[in-house]
Formats: structure tokens, C-alpha cells, sequence
């Protein structure tokens, strides 16, 4: 796990050594161990390390023996030690997989991996830069080319350090607010990409070209008994649990107490000799307090179980979380994930997570409010708009009255529901249930719930695993009837089922609880004073962005109990505070409230209780 940056300039300027020493210092988090780069003939390759495997021998970048393929990455290959048996391997560190597999099998090499990865290869053979993102997108890649100089890093801050100017994009501007996160391939900073997951890119004499190296897309679904598909969802997750286990750190696990964290620490336990060292994060309000079925789960598989509980709320960290983000993101769950992380960087250096199993099998609310009430008998195209409509934060008519008049000029026709509408339309084959889930995979975990563990556990430079997104259970996911899924109103029926078998029914079968905060009910309370400063100030005001009139109407009917505003308040106050982070002044370090300009925020307490 780590951080890449570098460089293609086409008219062979050097880039310097400051230049990548700046560039790595701004993501330092992300691998505190080492730092090295690699710098010819207009070639910047640069690598900040978080040692896991071969502590000693993983130094990067890596070489080939005749010094022509040089390679860096960030991530993990989970199957290097099945791939390593068929090379000639020096070291047992995966990123000399990824060297001899290139040399051996060309630019194909990466469907061999399984694993989270974004990849640099520089052949001098060749004249060739090649890059590789993961097929869901759990590893960062972002892009920047004026024509003359092309930049990648894995975090955006890193570019701003190689010289890239921070400024708005107006589209990711208007897209965020329509998702409540940015949608790859845009950012909201303009000539920023991201690289799209399961892509390539190669840049070389004969000039740009991307293409995608695996699609989701091709899933074919089956028609199958229950029981063989609850066998075959545990026999994969127990597979990919076990790859995940490799490292030659303490490795520990999140358990929230839910189905997904908790199928993982149950299975997790069977394969280790010793407990697992879990973490949980707990809340004062009981509405959004999982933590007595996170005990639940540790007192059932006997694991070494941390919780702490965190009052009255998190909004301290908002700046932190934005920062680490490098964009605002409306899901404020960023901020509990990044305690989580941080109680759990005390013990372990990298921890199992549940991510994916909500996107893979259908377990949101909205995936069960919306297939209860909708006509599945209409044609096609209207399902689309209907669950786009379901999914965005902000309706095309609530940001017509949100924006002023400048805004309107600046977005023109922009169209934000191109990013959704796309995807659905690539995946008409699937089931309506298929087809949305396989949105959400191509969309909202790449574009806002792998940021979250990405960027949050990064931040304290632990790393994060997800078992749920092992290619294999991608495959497998989508080739199970979205009938199979979603089933009489009640969400991820297959995989509760198949959960039957290791875990109690209680933990299976309760209700959902979102893992987030109460901060809509803080907006009218200890919140109030903090939230009319930042987006009624002058300052704000001045952006020209909203309608002040319409934010105050919006401040007022929330607080007073009319309509429900929660979401769109938070995703605006985001935005406010990445524009002061970024946009008002690029800072190299994550800002306090003080230095963007705020008074009125909230402290907030961390009580700490260990389970015996």
C-alpha cells in the first residue's frame, strides 16, 4: 500500500528532484516507510511506500535486470504468491509480480491480478508509460495533461505540488450536487481526471489511448438453486478472505455490528490461530449506535474487540476529512470512518473491512423503497430516469431554485444524469435489480464508498481490505438473479441466507442502521450558529455559486421541522469548506476551523472504553 506519482513530458524536460520530493511529502500519509524515484528522458516515476509485504525487499520503484522496465505501485496483489511460482522472483514482495509478469506477458499481464492496485510501468524499451487501475476502483488515480506535461498521482493534493493550478470544474460542480459525491471521471477541479476502473491508459511515441481491460458488464447470470449460490457466496468470501490475510504486519478487522463486517470477522476467525483484534466506533444516540451488535459479533467469534465511543459529534474533523478527500463528499460517515481507522492504527497496520456487500447484493434503503413502488412492466428507459431520480441529492428543479443566475451561465445545458445515464444503458442486459447495483458498483463506489476507506484510513496510514470486492465475488454477485437479492422487501436476501450458516439470526436479520451521524438534529441545535456563519456569510455569499434567499429558506425550514433538509445542507457545507481549503488558498496540511476562517464549531469529546 502506498502512494505513485509521476510524469510523461513530451518535450523530455527534466521534472527535478523537488518537484517529486514535494509531490511525495503531500501524500506522506499514505506510505510514511520509504520514498524513492525514478527520473529519465522526461520520465518521473516516484513512490512513498507503507511497507506490508517483504518489509526489507519491496523497495520501489523496482527494476529489471537490464534497468529498462521500471515499475511502481499502490496497492496490494493478494494471489502474488500463486503468480510468483511460475517466475523468477527475487524478492516476496507482490510489486516484482507485477515486473516479471510484465516482461513475460506484455501489457495483457494485469488480468492475472487479483488485487487493489493502481500501476505505473515505464518501459525504455518502448518508450512507453503505461498505467492500470483495480476493476472496481479501490486504489486512487488521478490525471492531468496540458498537452506538453502529463501527471498522475494518487492523490490530487500531489498534482497541486507539481505545479497543477486549482481550479473549479463546473460540471463536477454541478454533478456533485446532483450524486452528493463527484462521479469519476470527473473531479471538481478543472483538466483533473480520474483514471476509470478496470482502464488503461499508455502514452508513447504513437501518442494517448485508453482502454478498458475488464468490464463488468460481461457478467452472464445463471439460473441456480439457492443453495448452491449461498455455497458458493461463502467457499469465495472464505477464499478472499484468506488471500487478504497476507502481510507481514498486525493485521485487525472493522466490525460495525452488520451483516458484511461481522460475515468477515466470523470467517476471519476460522482462519487465524489467535483472536482477531476488531474496532468499532460507537455513539451516544442509539438511533445510529451499532456498537452492542459489534460485541455481539467479537463475544460470538472471541476476538480482541476495541470500541470507542465518540460525543457529542465529529464535526472538528470536518476540515481533516476534507482535506484527506482532496473534494467534498456529502456522506458524513467520512468522519466516523476516520476514527475507526485512527483507533485502529494504534494496534494494526492493516485492517479487513466490509465494504462492497451493500453495492454487490442490494442493500440500501433505496434499492428496497424503490422496487417496491415501481412499475418494472415500463419500458426500460423510464425505470432509468425513475432510479436516477431515487438516487441524486439535489432534482434538476431544486437546483434551479438553489443556483443564481451567474451558476446557470457558467453550467449552461449540462446535463449531469449523462454519468448515470450511460452506465445503465452499458448494462440493459442485466435485470433492473442487476442493472442498478452494477450502476452503483461503476459508480458510487469509486466515485464516493471507496474514497471513504481509501482516504480516510490513508490519512493515518493504515490499510484497508475489502474481501467483498474480490474480483471473483464481483463475478459471482452479478451472475445471481437480482430477484434473488431483493426479495419480498427485504434487502440482501441471499446473502443473509447464505450468512445463516456463521453468523446468529439476530445480527442477520435486524434492521439496518447506516454508519453515520446524527447531524441533521446537530444543524438545529449545537450546529445551528456554525452552519449560518458558513454558508450565509459574505464570504460564501460572494461566490456567486446559490441563491441566498434559497439557502436561508432552506436553513429556516429545516431547523424548524418543515421539510428535511439534512442532506443538502451537508453537502453544501462541504463544498463551502473545500472552497476554502482549496480554491481560497491550496493548503499543504489539513486546516483548522481558525485558518478557514470559522469561529462557531463544535468541540467535541472522545471517551475510550477497551472490552475486557
Amino acid at each position: 500500500m502506498c502512494g505513485i506519482i509521476g510524469g510523461f513530458d513530451r518535450e523530455r524536460r527534466p521534472f527535478g528532484t523537488a518537484l517529486a520530493e514535494r509531490a511525495c511529502q503531500r501524500m506522506v500519509h499514505r506510505g510514511p516507510d520509504d520514498r524513492g524515484f525514478f527520473e529519465a528522458d522526461g520520465i518521473l516515476l516516484g513512490n512513498q511506500r507503507l511497507s506490508i509485504l517483504d518489509i526489507s525487499g519491496g523497495h520501489q520503484p523496482m527494476f529489471s535486470d537490464d534497468q529498462q522496465i521500471v515499475v511502481v505501485q499502490n496497492g496490494e496483489i493478494y494471489n502474488f504468491k500463486e503468480l510468483a511460482k511460475g517466475l523468477d522472483c527475487r524478492t516476496n514482495c507482490d510489486t516484482e509480480v507485477i515486473l516479471r509478469l510484465y516482461e513475460r506477458d506484455g501489457e495483457d499481464f494485469v488480468k492475472q491480478l487479483n488485487g487493489m492496485f493502481a500501476i505505473a510501468i515505464f518501459d525504455r524499451r518502448k518508450e512507453s508509460l503505461l498505467l492500470y487501475r483495480d476493476r472496481i476502483g479501490q486504489k486512487p488515480l488521478y490525471l492531468h495533461d496540458d498537452g506538453k506535461r502529463f501527471l498522475f498521482a494518487s492523490e490530487i493534493k500531489s498534482l497541486f505540488a507539481m505545479g497543477v493550478a486549482a481550479e473549479m470544474n463546473w460540471e463536477g460542480f454541478d454533478a456533485y450536487l446532483t450524486y452528493n459525491f463527484v462521479p469519476p471521471p470527473v473531479t471538481l477541479f478543472k483538466n483533473i481526471n480520474h483514471l476509470m476502473p478496470g482502464h488503461m491508459l499508455k502514452m508513447g511515441p504513437q501518442g494517448t489511448s485508453v482502454r478498458r481491460w475488464w468490464n463488468l458488464a460481461e457478467m452472464p447470470v445463471e439460473s441456480r438453486t439457492e443453495d448452491s449460490w449461498c455455497e458458493e457466496i461463502i467457499d469465495t468470501l472464505q477464499s478472499a478472505i484468506k488471500l487478504r490475510l497476507r502481510a507481514d504486519v498486525p493485521l485487525g478487522a472493522f466490525l460495525s455490528g452488520g451483516i458484511d463486517s461481522s460475515s468477515v470477522v466470523s470467517l476471519m476467525s476460522q482462519e487465524l490461530p489467535h483472536p482477531v483484534q476488531t474496532f468499532c466506533i460507537g455513539f451516544d444516540d442509539p438511533r445510529f449506535d451499532e456498537s452492542q451488535y459489534a460485541q455481539e459479533v467479537a463475544d460470538q467469534c472471541g476476538t480482541s474487540h476495541t470500541c470507542e465511543v465518540l460525543n457529542p459529534n465529529l464535526t472538528e474533523t470536518w476540515p481533516l476529512t476534507i482535506y484527506h478527500n482532496d473534494q467534498p463528499h456529502g456522506d458524513v460517515s467520512f468522519m466516523p470512518t476516520y476514527w475507526v481507522s485512527h483507533l485502529a492504527r494504534k494496534s494494526v497496520k492493516v485492517v479487513l473491512t466490509g465494504d462492497g456487500g451493500d453495492e454487490l447484493f442490494a442493500g440500501y434503503d433505496v434499492h428496497r423503497n424503490f422496487f417496491a413502488n415501481q412499475d418494472l412492466t415500463l419500458p426500460r428507459e423510464q425505470i432509468e430516469a425513475a432510479y436516477i431520480n431515487a438516487i441524486s441529492l439535489l432534482s434538476p428543479t431544486a437546483k434551479d431554485s438553489l443556483y443564481s443566475v451567474d451558476a446557470k451561465r457558467e453550467l449552461g445545458e449540462f446535463d449531469a444524469s449523462r454519468f448515470a445515464t450511460s452506465h445503465l444503458e452499458e448494462f440493459r442486459d442485466l435485470d433492473p435489480i442487476n442493472q442498478a447495483l452494477a450502476l452503483d458498483t461503476r459508480l458510487l463506489l469509486p466515485g464516493n464508498n471507496l474514497v471513504k476507506p481509501d482516504k480516510m484510513a490513508m490519512a493515518v496510514s493504515l490499510e484497508p481490505r475489502a474481501p467483498y470486492l474480490d474480483y471473483r465475488m464481483v463475478d459471482l454477485a452479478f451472475r445471481i438473479p437480482g430477484s434473488l437479492k431483493l426479495r419480498n422487501g427485504v434487502t440482501k436476501s441471499i446473502l443473509k441466507k447464505a450468512c445463516e450458516k456463521i453468523l446468529p439470526s439476530n445480527i442477520i436479520y435486524r434492521k439496518k442502521q447506516m454508519f453515520t451521524v446524527p447531524i441533521g438534529e446537530w444543524f438545529k441545535r449545537e450546529l445551528s450558529p456554525f452552519i449560518k456563519e458558513v454558508l450565509l456569510s459574505s464570504r460564501s455569499m460572494e461566490r456567486g455559486f446559490f441563491r441566498a434567499e434559497r439557502v436561508s429558506q432552506m436553513i429556516e425550514e429545516h431547523q424548524s421541522n418543515k421539510v428535511n433538509h439534512t442532506r443538502a445542507i451537508r453537502a453544501l457545507l462541504a463544498v463551502e469548506l473545500w472552497q476554502r481549503t482549496f480554491i481560497d488558498e491550496t493548503f499543504d496540511h489539513a486546516p483548522n476551523y481558525s485558518e478557514l476562517g470559522i469561529t462557531s464549531s463544535v468541540n467535541f469529546e472522545t471517551v475510550t472504553k477497551k472490552a475486557a
